[in-house]
């Protein structure tokens, strides 16, 4: 249950100022003509607004659905209250909040065109799917679960050297904390067993390449992991039942090339004109992260498909 409040939670808090944007459209008493949920002084919560809200819950199970549902009502209801407060009070003209909804609204409108045009694109088909299972096996067919102890630790190239040297020496992983807890080197300890799919796809085929209770320092995105595998067990995954999965990562890829290219088109054929302190250090780089927060937050995690698929689920 305290994953599901906390996924309602965000979802609550993404919401929030969406529906503060709709009341402040439509005034005060003016909802659209719908069923009503519960009447609030003078305001009303509609059976729509709830649902917008309970259709960003994910992974409720059936038997947690009438109390997620009343639990989301009765936070509705606390919004509602402290809505009507802020207006009482006028913060709802205050300079910093005006600025705060304007943002946000610019925000929704946006990421309503991107996600309109990535809807339209064709799903990947059997040969896209086919082709990304057997390209990597050991997601799929040669798929493992992994019992790790790691440390994860921030980039420094000046001490990877030494940690080899340490490792190749038969220095085992405490070995290795204590050196780096010496140097005042930041690291991160974890431990579980863990499915393939749930590991970054750059650290993957390293870690299929090592044997049980082999201790190595691998490359990972944001820096190192020393790892220690005490043990690994084969669980492969059939095409047939990869597919759903792999389409999904895939749509998720190309949504978000697809969403790049279309900013920087609208940037091309657009006037933009930097001024004052900003015109000889305009922006530099490429659009993917801020494209990727438009369409899904969680798309800069498509180095690992398990948060990828777990995000659109």
């Amino acid at each position: 249950m305290a994953t599901v409040q906390m996924k309602f939670r965000c979802s609550f808090l993404v919401l929030l100022m969406a529906a503060s944007l709709a009341a402040c459209g439509n005034g005060q008493g003016k909802k659209a003509a719908t069923q009503v949920a519960v009447k609030v002084n003078n305001s009303e919560i509609s059976v729509h607004q709830l649902n917008a809200v309970l259709s960003r819950v994910q992974g409720v199970k059936p038997e947690m659905a009438t109390q997620v549902r009343q639990e989301a009502l009765g936070r509705l209801v606390e919004l509602q209250l402290a809505y009507d407060q802020a207006v009482t009070q006028k913060l709802d003209r205050n300079p910093d909040v005006m600025l705060a909804i304007e943002a946000a609204k610019r925000e929704i409108v946006a990421r309503a065109y991107l996600d309109q045009m990535v809807s339209t694109l064709p799903k990947p088909g059997e040969t896209e799917i086919g082709k990304y299972y057997s390209e990597h096996p050991e997601l799929f067919g040669q798929r493992k679960l992994y019992n790790l102890v790691e440390l994860a630790v921030e980039r420094r190239d000046d001490f990877a050297p030494e940690i080899r040297r340490m490792l190749a020496s038969g220095s085992s992983l405490e070995q290795v904390a204590g050196w780096l807890q010496s140097r005042n080197v930041p690291f991160r300890p974890q431990q579980g067993i863990r499915p393939a799919e749930q590991i970054a796809l750059e650290v993957l085929p390293q870690l299929a390449t090592m044997s049980d209770g082999q201790v190595r320092l691998l490359e990972a995105p944001q820096g190192y992991l020393v790892v220690h595998l005490i043990g690994s067990r084969a669980a492969p995954m059939n095409l047939q039942a990869a597919a759903p999965v792999i389409q999904q990562f895939l749509q998720r890829q190309q949504g978000q090339k697809a969403v790049e290219a279309e900013l920087q088109r609208l940037k091309g054929t657009a006037k933009i004109e930097y001024v004052g302190e900003f015109a000889n250090t305009p922006p530099t780089g490429n659009s993917g992260t801020p494209a990727a927060s438009i369409v899904a937050p969680n798309a800069a995690d498509d180095a690992n498909i398990g948060k990828g698929v777990a995000g659109l689920k």
